[in-house]
């Protein structure tokens, strides 16, 4: 840095700085001159190429193509978005309806009653029967039945009378003819209520998501562990499980759905309980999902539970309003 040297008491604000002679090069004028271009606005652009119809055209095509290829992809990111409700139905939801019961869909009808599509197949639980029974229990308890009121058939043939003893048995046979088809009625879900239905229901979600099952089905049923980890083994579970997140989940669904279809009739905006009900259950529902995101995210459990029940990111990400 050149020096400076100070100047009088009087002249303080002054102060004299020697630096070197500048180079004239350094002052040469340009030679092109300066000029300041402003960028064209947008009506002025649209004048410009309206002048040229060919090339007018052209922008107007590759707009149209543009905006018909945004639609298609924001019809596709609100299809993978789903309801907040219902996320995307799947069969295994569909069959909520039933208990597990129909073989096929229910197609939606027009104002005629003519089907808008055709019925698709459903997954089906028929050894799942009304009041908490099973179709095994009932085959077992006829044949007990059956054996504890034949007639009885003494060893002793001397005072015998065979003519008496095959009526007794024909009466005995046309009476259990009668007794299972009343059972079969009778335990049937098809003649059940909606609350069977949720039982029935309820016991299908145990079986499908439970982890005394999926644990032995799923390829990798439980997170990756991170690496230096050793798996440590589990105790063998006791029972069914019904605590796990995925069962809760997938109960909350057929809650949903059969509430949901209930507020949709004709007068269902009428009920405001069971709406405000519906979005108690949709918000339990969400803290579950995000709850299990955080724990199960990448395992088994987490993608068998998305694809089985159609829950989409609507069902746990952002609000829901209802």
């Amino acid at each position: 840095m050149p020096p400076r040297i100070p100047g009088p008491q009087g002249l303080r604000t002054l102060s004299l700085c020697l630096r070197p002679t500048p180079s004239p090069s350094s002052f040469q004028p340009a030679l092109q001159p300066l000029i300041q271009t402003a960028n064209l606005s947008r009506k002025e652009k649209v004048r410009r190429m309206k002048q040229d119809p060919y090339g007018w055209a052209q922008a107007q095509q590759r707009k149209a193509v543009n905006v018909k290829r945004q639609e298609e992809l924001q019809a596709k990111r609100d299809e993978e978005w789903g309801s907040p409700v219902h996320g995307i139905t799947t069969p295994f939801v569909e069959s909520f309806d039933s208990g597990g019961q129909a073989p096929f869909s229910k197609p939606p009808v027009d104002e005629d009653g003519n089907p808008l599509e055709e019925p698709h197949p459903l997954p089906t639980s028929p050894h799942v029967m009304n009041y908490l029974l099973s179709r095994e229990e009932l085959e077992k308890a006829i044949e007990q039945s059956q054996k504890l009121t034949a007639p009885y058939i003494p060893e002793e043939r001397t005072a015998a009378d065979p003519l008496k003893e095959e009526n007794e048995t024909q009466e005995h046979a046309a009476k259990h003819a009668k007794a299972i088809v009343a059972l079969q009625r009778i335990a049937d879900l098809n003649n059940g209520n909606s609350k069977d239905r949720k039982h029935a229901n309820i016991r299908r979600c145990i079986e499908t998501f439970g982890r005394h099952n999926t644990d032995h089905t799923l390829e990798r049923p439980a997170p990756p562990l991170a690496r230096g980890v050793e798996p440590v083994e589990k105790p063998i579970r006791a029972g069914p499980d019904t605590g796990s997140s995925e069962v809760q989940i997938a109960i909350l669904t057929a809650k949903i759905r059969a509430l949901a279809l209930a507020l949709e009739g004709p007068k269902g905006h009428r009920d405001k309980n069971n709406k405000r009900s519906l979005r108690l259950l949709c918000h339990k529902r969400q803290r579950l999902l995000r709850y299990m995101e955080r724990k199960e995210r990448g395992s088994g459990r987490w993608h068998h539970m998305l694809e089985t029940l159609g829950l989409s990111p609507a069902t746990w990400k952002e609000q829901i309003t209802l």
